[in-house]
């Protein structure tokens, strides 16, 4: 079992949800990402989403993109932030995700990359424009390395995605709150409950739910559905804040989906 699925296991145990909060390698230095991940370990971080910066993203709202062309003038890569995660696990072993496009994949070359990530102590990563029917290579060199790979749901998708995106996800499904990009404001569906309930129906893999949620209020009207709760762009926008303040943030999500 990999760590994702450790964690979800111990949460369940506790009848707990995950707090899994997402920051961009590299905004707004690496070394500020270092303390970050600290942060938000002492806050209660669950799972760390890992962006790396692409310069042509299809899912990230404005805030994730200015902080992907801030990392990418400071020269990182998906290889430097797999450097980075090989570092970090010399004194941490929070669960890691990265959140990656398929092009810089293809670049480093798929069986190199898995090797890589899996050996740096990577557990699992999503990417967005990478859909299960075009993932079976990707998705048995992960299922080798024990790595996962994390698919998207949205309200949108249909029962036969659901069921396909169920069968192939490693780790948790990410269900997408809202139809846009990360960032953009929280309108929840009435039928979200319903929509959940469906991808339970045909899979008892941890479901998380991102994109638009920001407030602790969100994030507590989203975790009774859930197993778990991802929080984006407002923690990119506050990276800056002292840390006390930025703390007190972090603790207030925490808190909410507890």
């Amino acid at each position: 079992m990999s760590r994702i699925g450790a964690k979800f296991k111990e949460l369940r145990k506790k009848n707990a949800k995950a707090f899994i909060p997402y920051i961009m390698a590299g905004d707004p230095d690496i070394g500020r990402t270092r303390e970050l991940v600290t942060i938000l370990q002492d806050c209660g971080a669950d799972i760390i989403e890992l962006g790396v910066p692409f310069s042509d993203p299809l899912a990230d709202g404005p805030t994730i993109q200015k902080a992907a062309q801030r990392a990418l003038q400071q020269g990182v890569t998906l290889a430097s932030v797999i450097d980075f995660v090989a570092d970090l696990r010399k004194t941490a072993q929070i669960p890691i995700v990265i959140m990656t496009y398929y092009n810089l994949i293809f670049k480093y070359g798929e069986e190199r990359f898995i090797a890589d990530a899996a050996s740096a102590g990577i557990d699992g990563m999503i990417i967005p424009d990478l859909p299960p029917d075009e993932a079976s290579a990707i998705l048995a060199l992960a299922g080798r390395s024990g790595f996962d790979i994390i698919f998207l749901l949205a309200p949108t998708s249909p029962g036969e995605r659901i069921r396909k995106v169920a069968r192939a996800s490693g780790g948790f499904i990410y269900y997408v709150s809202i139809t846009g990009i990360t960032g953009a404001s929280l309108s929840l569906d009435p039928a979200i409950g319903e929509h959940i309930a469906g991808i339970r129906s045909v899979s008892k893999k941890p479901i998380a739910i991102g994109f638009g949620i920001s407030t602790p209020e969100e994030a507590a009207a989203v975790a009774p559905l859930a197993d778990g709760v991802i929080v984006g762009s407002a923690i990119v926008k506050r990276v800056n804040d002292p840390d006390e303040e930025l703390r007190r943030y972090l603790v207030s999500l925490r808190s909410a989906i507890r």
